[in-house]
């Protein structure tokens, strides 16, 4: 990181250093990264604020989850060519600490899938739902941000854990189709064809009881507007007010609150472990099955790393937006 974004972070934000590959010390192991994930989190990071997690540095690397190839190993507990999935994303080579990789079968599933579905995403969209919300059977489920990574996970493991209605929102025509053709959801809008608390009473005229949030202020407002009493909110992200240099307006209707007693509940996907054993063993069914289908979008080489960032945080991406590295680049 070159530079803390004030607003909107832009190419300056980033600059490429070529340094000298570290040997690893004893019960280390030097991974090259073949595939690294940019996710809405990172931008919080690139501010000087106190937080659930340290801020980037200016003048070092970013930091994030990766895949890559074990080339060298001083641990017992790795061999070379094994792949890994570890926190150091944003550089071609990593040295790690050998607790801090976690081995990756590629025999199993993808290994993008690890970033994805069956990774942090996807224990996202699965703690957010059965921890956090307590989504239970015949329930109406709103998901704002639906074709990302994380909402289109949450859609399609509501309709697999018995919700009766589906409704997503997403930011063009083509995603919507493909949350209903593709993901199963039983209905879908464009968040830029009008108000949104419009949209969402003609997608779910009976109301909604569970709202996993990932974009916040106008869509948080109409979520609330449109609940049924006891309704819950988990509360993921709010994209659309991380590049905001002044407060957001919405939402105006924090009153409902209390008269419907809904819930609103922020949540980490690190403050649920408890479920990962529970997730793993379910999401993979699921994949396994059939029954789970993904997207990824894919950009290539390191210095493609920023522009993927800044083209996920626009919406540019249907699903998982991953890139693919390459010493070569």
């Amino acid at each position: 990181m070159a530079a803390r974004p004030d607003g909107w972070p832009t190419a300056e934000t980033f600059e490429l250093a070529t340094v000298e590959v570290p040997a690893p010390a004893d019960g280390q192991v030097l991974v090259r990264n073949t595939l690294m994930s940019v996710d809405p989190y990172m931008r919080g990071r690139m501010n000087d604020v106190e937080s659930y997690v340290a801020p980037f540095e200016v003048g070092k690397a970013l930091e994030g989850g990766a895949i890559g190839e074990v080339v060298e190993s001083r641990s017992p507990r790795w061999s070379v060519g094994d792949t890994v999935l570890h926190g150091l994303g944003w550089r071609d080579y990593a040295l790690l600490d050998a607790d801090h990789a976690v081995r990756v079968d590629p025999a199993a599933a993808p290994v993008s899938t690890y970033l994805g579905i069956l990774g942090m995403t996807g224990l996202t969209a699965y703690a957010g739902l059965v921890g956090v919300a307590r989504l239970r059977p015949g329930e109406t489920v709103f998901v704002s941000g639906a074709a990302g990574a994380v909402g289109s996970a949450v859609g399609q493991f509501a309709r697999l854990l018995g919700a009766g209605r589906v409704v997503g929102s997403a930011g063009s025509a083509e995603k919507v189709r493909y949350l209903t053709d593709e993901l199963g959801f039983d209905a879908a809008f464009d968040y830029h064809d009008g108000p949104v608390a419009r949209q969402l009473r003609a997608a779910a005229p009976d109301g909604i009881d569970v709202y996993f949030d990932n974009v916040g202020g106008e869509h948080l407002e109409a979520a609330i507007g449109s609940m049924n009493r006891f309704g819950r909110a988990a509360i993921c992200g709010m994209i659309s007010g991380y590049n905001d240099t002044e407060p957001a307006a919405a939402p105006r209707n924090l009153a409902r609150l209390i008269g419907w007693r809904l819930t609103l509940r922020g949540f980490l996907v690190r403050d649920h472990g408890d479920l990962r054993g529970e997730f793993v063993e379910r999401a993979g069914g699921w994949l396994a099955g059939g029954e789970l289908s993904y997207r990824e979008t894919f950009a290539d080489g390191l210095t493609n790393a920023p522009a993927a960032f800044l083209d996920m945080m626009r919406g540019g991406n249907i699903g998982k937006m991953l890139v693919r590295l390459s010493t070569t680049d």
